[in-house]
């Protein structure tokens, strides 16, 4: 009622203090008891009068409501109190029952109930709600006070007045300067162009970064609206059924990321910026003033994974959409300047792949990352790089940031991050390519004319050229004038690294004088070209009312063999282009390693070495490692190669400055050819260098070859041009490869031969001799220990998730297990072979003691026959004859080997392999239907005795392709017969094959790669295989005799040195027993010095029950002073020790030659100790070596009591 009252008071006429007081009180009467909704009216129309007090609003807006509220609520109930009264009174003069008493009494009662039932907190919030809004009347009279002129404060007057007068003369100036200097009004005008163009550009940039911030926000929402039609729009998860969307990848990301703002920005403070200030003297004041990622953060729009090219990688494809809110301000305060960023947009597909797979943590030896195409990049620029969006400077700096994304991240250039230690990195980031694909630009017809007369009246011709593009491979053919239907007949290669994934685009362009016009694009996937071998056929151009592109396409593959570089060079011959370059025949992968001792610079300083690798007439350079003469680069290059026959290697290293050579090296390509799968990894001498200058290098030579059987497809024939309407130009062989205008039917002929992968047939065979153990610790003691025991040992090898484990040897501390195992291994960096020594129990069993092999070292050393310590135990060693086999395709060698292994017993009976055996399964053909008629899911079962793999099983089809390859230990190729079962998912068989490997034996090189006939099939029915035998070689099998006579003898092993009767008696005819030592040893004729470095000791024979503390002494002799002695650091409990010291001394060349060096390795024991000293010895006469070129071998150490 109070409230009701107040607000007709309001409207009827403009208020007094004393009034606006009076409506502000009504207003507290009215929190406490009417509704909230005329409180929320009076406040409505309070504010509409801007003639209220604003002293007393000011002053009530700051009042505390609770309390205020609480004193004035007494006096109300008394005030109602007294209406009541004064009603009664009069109803009793009239003699009636009071009319108002049940309504006063529940107006009381409501009074008091509301206060009790309120909850605390609503009632707090509404008085806040209150202060809010009386907080607010205040407010309109506060701001409107100011709005003439007079009332403004005059501080706030002059700096407006200041700033119209800066923005008046802003604009001004320009004109003024003109006038002023003479200039012409074109130069005020060109000068407004360019504001304009950039702030158009600028408010375009704006617009697509908030729409694609918006985008990536409601994607859900865009993906399911029905106006939603542009496929090319939509998330790759909706296009591809394929790609797979990872909404917890985004909200991992999102959760994370203020917290790689927050790394990103102590990234750039800490490191990067200094970094650049100490790059240049005008830097030294640069900082950043500001780095904020945003709020937005990256997201995955999709994920596709690919597992069915290599078994020993994964590879991933990311669809990357970043569209964020970045803010990154950098000031140089030297020169007064500000720039940065504020707001980017990236979208690009990241190809992921995780390489090589390792049986070890972390699992993955490495991680490789690149876009496979540009991906597609805005920045929004502030400060002084706003210039960059100025109209022609924003394409050019685009392009710019583009190529350094590009020469670090796009194809070819990949980006390598090793995971585990001995990883050949460049090998990883510049891996040998998919193949080569040559393209043919035949010629073009129906273009569009651009060069028209009198505004388009009358059509013109045009000046067509063409510009190739795969990954960062660009081609640009010649022009051709005044011509609709043009024909270059021209060539170009290119190297193909990822398929599928890279694609050949083709834009075609008008010449001008200015700008050059557009006539229209066309993109192929290149993995539809390898799958076809040849391509000829017409492509439609895209974005264009007309025109298509005659290309002749044409898949390389790479062969590891020279056999058909003859063939090829011959083909060559007679290609006919008009190109400069001839075709290629073969192309050279040369990875750069690093070089050793390079020669120093004047004043003995270190050079900053840096290599030039030439051949003819292109020229490659490799990074520059600063300060050091022991450069490590890890380089990669890739050259085209015309004629291996007669082209060299030229290699310079050279200085920084390009002016001082620190050596070279000439290596012709014809080396190559004789080598196994013309590969050479090697050390290499540099000429006109140091003498122990040296250079690592890996070659790879791989010919170039187009597969007999490939057909070229027929062109599509050429449609009328009413056929062809606006826009129905583009790129058939994306959606439909088989569709018009696009690709036509493959050809009908099938390939004759497989096409594995180049890493086929490239795994090696490890074969374990467990021989036997010493000193093993005793576990099964009796009386607490008082009575000693014996053990049960047995051993547990690991190697690539293989374990083998041996028979058990009842209570024996110095067991003889004579146990074969034979292992088929990948060679990956890193791996290694555990062994473990248990002592078997009936509850658990006890550990004996462990250590670990490195496949690396066994691989290098071929055959190892030595005593190994056990690790982590007291004492313990283990004897092993491990053997890395060659395999030789030599039928000979084969019944040697036979003969040999013939004579061999082992405990857990098991038959050394004579061979091994590759199968390639690539595809079937003519395979019958089912007995329902549809077409079948074949797989491929392959069996060899008792070892069977199989292959996927592919979508139903009568020619199945499965690409797969498998591998079997052949104890007698002469008895054994491989089998192969095709079947309807592993359930009706489909067909199969027998094939006795006396039938691959008789093959040349002992390789069969043919289609075979089907048992039980169809006539027709076929399968493409190629099975590769292999001769395991064994150092063991063949011995010479030492008469002279030459005849070659079968040796049977003996294992009665195993017997513990045996052991210490033919000690005294060992002469190796106490091991190797490796040094290098040369003179440096620039330094007049001899230089002795010891790299490594191996199979040191143990001193005691924790083996050896070994070290080395050096003494010159005749001389005994301290100037010709050196000793090296001592290494604890090995029996392995690389120690890696080099020793200098200071003699010329003919002293050198004139000493002996007299070396011993010793255990360091202490003065009481009863244990020995002299672990082995050596004496070498220097005149006997070569000291100018320097030499590295193992030499054999003298046991002490000989």
């Amino acid at each position: 009622m109070l409230c009701r009252t107040s607000l007709r008071a309001g409207k009827d006429s403009p208020l007094t203090e004393r009034e606006h007081t009076s409506l502000a009180l009504n207003l507290l009467s009215c929190s406490a008891g009417c509704r909230s909704g005329e409180a929320d009216l009076w406040c409505t129309q309070a504010a509409r009068r801007p003639h209220a007090a604003p002293a007393t609003i000011t002053h009530l807006a700051g009042f505390d409501v609770e309390e205020d509220w609480r004193r004035r609520a007494r006096p109300l109930e008394l005030t109602a109190a007294a209406e009541k009264k004064k009603r009664r009174r009069k109803k009793k003069k009239k003699k009636t029952r009071p009319p108002n008493r049940e309504f006063l009494s529940s107006l009381r009662t409501s009074l008091r109930g509301r206060e009790r039932e309120r909850e605390r907190e609503r009632e707090r919030e509404r008085e806040r709600e209150i202060k809010k809004k009386v907080t607010a009347l205040a407010m309109p009279s506060a701001v409107a006070a100011p709005s003439s002129p007079d009332e403004a404060p005059a501080g706030e007057r002059a700096v407006g007045a200041l700033w119209s007068f800066a923005k008046c003369l802003g604009a001004l100036l320009p004109v003024y300067l003109a006038g002023y200097y003479g200039f012409s009004i074109t130069v005020v005008l060109l000068g407004l162009l360019v504001y304009m163009g950039w702030k158009h550009a600028r408010l375009d940039k704006v617009r697509r970064l908030n729409a694609a911030m918006y985008l990536l926000e409601n994607e859900r929402e865009f993906t399911t609206a029905k106006h939603f039609r542009a496929k090319r729009d939509l998330p790759p998860w909706v296009n591809f059924p394929d790609v797979e969307k990872v909404d917890w990848v985004n909200k991992l990301l999102q959760q994370a990321w203020p917290f790689i703002g927050q790394f990103l920005e102590k990234l750039l403070l800490e490191t990067i910026a200094p970094t650049i200030r100490a790059s240049s003297i005008h830097l030294q004041t640069l900082s950043f003033t500001k780095v904020n990622l945003g709020d937005k953060a990256l997201k995955v729009s999709g994920v596709k994974a690919h597992t069915e090219h290599d078994r020993r990688q994964v590879m991933l494809d990311l669809y990357l959409s970043y569209a964020g809110d970045v803010e990154i301000n950098v000031e140089i305060k030297k020169y007064f300047c500000k720039a940065g960023v504020k707001g980017i947009q990236l979208n690009g597909k990241l190809r992921v792949i995780l390489e090589p797979l390792i049986g070890d943590v972390p699992l993955v030896g490495a991680i490789t990352m690149f876009f496979i195409r540009r991906p597609k990049l805005d920045i929004n620029w502030t400060g002084l790089t706003n210039l960059l969006d100025i109209p022609g400077l924003n394409a050019i700096s685009d392009t710019m940031i583009m190529d350094a994304i590009a020469s670090q991240l796009v194809l070819p250039n990949r980006l390598t991050i090793p995971l585990v230690a001995d990883l050949q990195v460049a090998q990883l980031r510049s891996p040998l390519p998919r193949g080569v694909v040559r393209i043919h630009l035949l010629e073009a017809e129906d273009l569009t004319a651009k060069d028209t007369v009198i505004k388009g009246l009358i059509d013109g011709k045009s000046d067509p050229y063409a510009v190739l593009r795969v990954g960062t491979q660009i081609f640009t053919s010649h022009h051709v004038d005044s011509n609709l239907n043009p024909q270059w007949r021209e060539m170009y290669e290119v190297i193909v690294h990822e398929v599928p994934g890279q694609e050949l685009e083709v834009e075609v362009f008008d010449k001008d004088p200015d700008q050059d016009d557009f006539l229209g694009r066309l993109k192929v996937d290149l993995h539809i070209v390898k799958q076809a071998r040849v391509v000829d056929d017409w492509f439609n151009l895209k974005d264009v009312p007309s025109g298509r592109v005659h290309l002749r396409l044409e898949w390389l593959s790479l062969l590891s063999s020279a056999d058909r570089l003859t063939e090829v060079i011959q083909r060559n011959q007679n290609l006919t282009t008009k190109t400069a370059d001839p075709p290629s025949a073969a192309i050279l992968a040369i990875y750069l390693d690093q070089a050793d001792e390079l020669p120093m610079r004047k004043a003995n300083k270190d050079p900053s070495p840096m290599a030039q690798i030439s051949i003819q007439d292109t020229t490659r350079e490799s990074k520059t490692c600063y300060g050091t003469n022991n450069p490590v680069w890890e380089d990669a290059f890739t050259f085209f190669i015309q004629d291996p026959r007669k082209q060299d290697i030229d290699i310079q290293v050279k200085d920084d400055d390009r002016s001082l050579s620190l050596g070279s090296l000439t290596i012709p390509l014809a080396r190559l050819l004789g080598t196994s799968e013309l590969t050479m990894d090697q050390w290499f001498q540099l000429e006109n260098s140091g003498s122990a200058s040296r250079i690592a290098i890996k070659i790879v030579l791989r010919v170039l070859w187009l597969s007999d059987d490939a057909t070229p497809t027929t062109p599509s024939p050429r449609p009328l041009a009413s056929e062809l309407g606006p826009g129905q130009g583009g790129i058939t062989a994306e959606l439909n490869p088989m569709g018009s205008g696009g690709l036509s039917k493959p050809p009908s002929s099938r390939p004759q031969h497989t096409t594995p992968d180049p890493e086929f047939a490239s795994e090696g065979v490890l074969r374990i001799h467990l021989l036997e153990a010493q000193n093993l610790i005793a576990k099964d003691n009796f009386m607490g220990g008082m009575v000693k025991g014996k053990s049960d040992p047995y051993v547990k090898i690991r190697v690539a998730g293989i374990t083998f484990r041996s028979h058990t040897i009842k209570e024996n501390l110095n067991p003889i297990w004579n146990e074969l195992y034979e292992v088929i291994l990948t060679q990956l960096p890193g791996q290694e072979i555990q062994f473990e020594l248990f002592d078997k129990d009936i509850d658990q069993d006890d550990f004996l003691g462990r250590f670990k092999l490195s496949l690396r070292d066994i691989i290098s050393a071929q055959f190892i026959d030595t005593w190994y310590t056990l690790n982590d135990v007291k004492s313990g060693r283990v004897h092993l004859l491990l053997e890395w086999l060659p395999r030789v395709s030599d039928l000979m060698r084969m019944e040697q080997i036979l003969q040999y292994q013939s004579q061999q017993s082992f405990q857990n009976k098991v038959l050394p392999s004579a061979a091994v055996l590759f199968v390639y399964a690539e595809r079937a053909h003519g395979i019958s239907l089912k007995k329902n008629g549809k077409e079948p899911k074949v797989g491929a079962e392959v069996l060899l005795k008792n070892v069977s793999h199989k292959t996927k099983v592919c979508e139903r089809s009568t020619s199945p392709r499965w690409d797969e390859a498998f591998h079997y230990l052949v104890r007698d190729p002469r008895d054994e017969t491989l089998t192969v079962k095709l079947s309807h998912s592993w359930g009706q068989v489909l067909g199969s094959l027998t094939l006795p490997l006396r039938e691959v034996m008789a093959e040349p090189n002992m390789v069969l790669d043919r289609w075979l006939a089907l048992d039980g099939a169809l006539p027709e029915s076929q399968i493409l295989l190629r099975v590769t035998l292999k001769i395991l070689d064994t150092q063991l099998a063949v011995c010479r005799r030492d008469d002279g006579s030459g005849e070659t003898v079968i040796p049977r092993w003996d294992p009665s040195h195993l017997d513990l009767r045996h052991r210490f008696a033919k000690a005294s005819d060992t002469s190796s027993a106490s091991g190797q030592v490796k040094l290098t040893i040369g003179h440096s004729t620039e330094e007049s010095r001899l230089y002795i470095t010891v790299h490594a000791c191996r199979g040191l024979t143990a001193c005691s029950k924790d083996g050896a503390d070994p070290y080395v002494t050096l003494i010159l002799l005749p001389d005994k002073k301290a100037t010709t002695k050196r000793r090296t650091a001592t290494k604890k409990r090995d029996l392995n020790p690389e120690f890696n010291e080099r020793f200098d001394f200071d003699f010329s060349l003919e002293e050198a030659t004139q000493r002996r060096l007299d070396l011993s390795v010793k255990n360091s024991v202490s003065f009481m100790s009863r244990e020995r000293e002299l672990i082995g010895k050596l004496q070498l006469d220097l005149d006997q070596i070569d000291l100018k070129t320097g030499v590295t071998l193992w030499y054999d150490l003298i046991p002490e009591f000989v």
